[in-house]
């Protein structure tokens, strides 16, 4: 049954003084923006209309809340549980009592999981048309860039992916061995093995010789038999447990039999690189957030980054208003005109200007962008460029706009290092998609916070 809200005041919240009572003035804003129904519906719309069975959700607006200090602040969920009720304040913003208890952290974690991407992406959309109301949002300029969001994986290898995948299998084996030790019978711990190999891989990498690659192949091609041979061994566990078996062992059995087919496109992979094939399309690079993939972006300090490709839309009132989360590394040129045409349904029409950097650019992008009725574009020719092209660059209203475009970086910046954006704690693509749109509406709620405290 969902809960939105605990109506009833306590006693301890009327005899507090006024002086602990009143928020200070950022999060006073930000808890008057939140109280807009708006922000209710998209879980009102995510439970059954007149379902009244059941156990009460956890009430939605001390979700919100205590969401919003955990992106703020980068906390996680039992810091974020603990600082909130060790503070008075943050107890009266998040609307939870004095003498009422915290919730437990995998409270939070279930809402989370339950409501998904979906509902972040919603309540971003009814922030947006709020501040559009209170006419701090502009949106006759746009910007758009991408970025990399990484999954929270160590540096994949062969060898290291593969042990992983034998570990994963191991754990569970010996959880079906607790309810069904018949089952496990004849199934060997080898992940001892696969670690000392492991080892060795780094003291022969130290040499830095054209044998110490050799070398390590021959080490990966020791895992891949290791792997070879519990991949068949976990294979007859599966086997020999009964489909009518208790709930447990079938769950045990499906995630059992989902880690053998994952960890069996790991040893393929493994088998093409040690065979010499080092390019492998949709290549898998986590058996815990086997979605995420590597990107390159031409960075110096990081030639490869693992994750997910993120767009990022921002006007020039600093708002951000619009993102997308890719899976894999789609070319920039192809999400421009999607980032404009979702301006186009946000705000009911096309920007009057729109500025890139040359990764976005193309002949074709500007045409389409034109009939869409964008009047300006500042995206950089790729390429050698004719004269009248030179000219048009030259001119002061695409340099002004090209520097507006710069101040992009900045903002990608600020996501990265105060909202989570440099790294995604969640798995998964749905688990990252939550993640960039809690930082997002994190960020979005505390420039509102600080425009609408100017103006008073």
């Amino acid at each position: 049954m969902l809960k939105l809200r605990d109506e009833q005041l306590t006693l301890w919240d009327c005899i507090l003084p006024e002086v602990i009572r009143t928020l200070p003035a950022e999060l006073a804003i930000i808890d008057e923006l939140l109280d807009d129904e708006r922000f209710m519906q998209p879980f009102i719309e995510k439970h059954p209309t007149k379902s009244k069975m059941g156990r009460p959700t956890y009430p939605i607006e001390k979700y919100l809340r205590l969401m919003f200090l955990k992106f703020k602040y980068n906390l996680g969920y039992e810091s974020l549980i603990k600082e909130v009720g060790d503070s008075i304040t943050w107890r009266r913003f998040c609307r939870i009592a004095i003498d009422e208890p915290m919730p437990d952290p995998s409270t939070l974690i279930y809402a989370r999981k339950r409501y998904g991407d979906e509902v972040v992406e919603q309540i971003n959309e009814a922030l947006l048309e709020k501040l559009k109301e209170r006419e701090i949002l502009k949106h006759r300029k746009l910007r758009t860039d991408t970025t990399v969001v990484e999954s929270d994986i160590h540096h994949p290898t062969d060898a290291t992916l593969l042990q992983d995948g034998v570990k994963v299998i191991t754990r569970l084996v010996q959880k079906i061995r607790k309810v069904a030790s018949h089952a496990a019978q004849g199934f060997e711990d080898r992940t001892s093995e696969i670690k000392e190999k492991i080892l060795s891989i780094g003291k022969v990498l130290r040499r830095r010789t054209r044998e110490s690659w050799e070398e390590v192949n021959e080490i990966t091609q020791e895992v891949i038999e290791v792997t070879e041979a519990v991949l068949d061994q976990a294979k007859s566990v599966a086997e020999k447990i009964l489909d009518k078996g208790k709930q447990v062992v079938n769950q045990n059995k499906q995630k059992l039999t989902d880690a053998i087919d994952l960890t069996g496109k790991l040893l393929e992979q493994a088998k093409q690189v040690v065979s010499g094939t080092r390019v492998i399309p949709d290549r898998i690079v986590s058996v815990f957030d086997p979605q995420a993939r590597p990107i390159k972006k031409g960075k110096l300090s990081k030639v490869t980054e693992f994750g997910y490709k993120v767009r990022i839309d921002e006007t020039e009132s600093g708002f951000v208003t619009g993102y997308a989360v890719y899976e894999g590394n789609p070319a920039d040129d192809e999400l421009l005109v999607p980032a404009v045409e979702e301006h186009i349904r946000r705000f009911g029409h096309a920007p009057k200007a729109v500025a890139t950097d040359r990764g976005f650019g193309s002949k074709k992008n500007e045409i389409k962008l034109t009939e869409r009725g964008v009047r300006r574009v500042s995206i950089p020719r790729k390429g050698k460029k004719s004269q009248k092209r030179k000219e048009e660059e030259q001119q002061l209203w695409f340099k002004d706009l090209q520097r507006y475009r710069a101040a992009g970086e900045a903002k990608i910046s600020l996501l990265k290092r105060k909202y989570g954006l440099g790294r995604s704690r969640y798995r998964g693509l749905v688990g990252s998609k939550s993640w960039v749109g809690f930082g997002i509406l994190t960020h979005n709620l505390q420039r509102a916070a600080i425009m609408l405290k100017k103006e008073a």
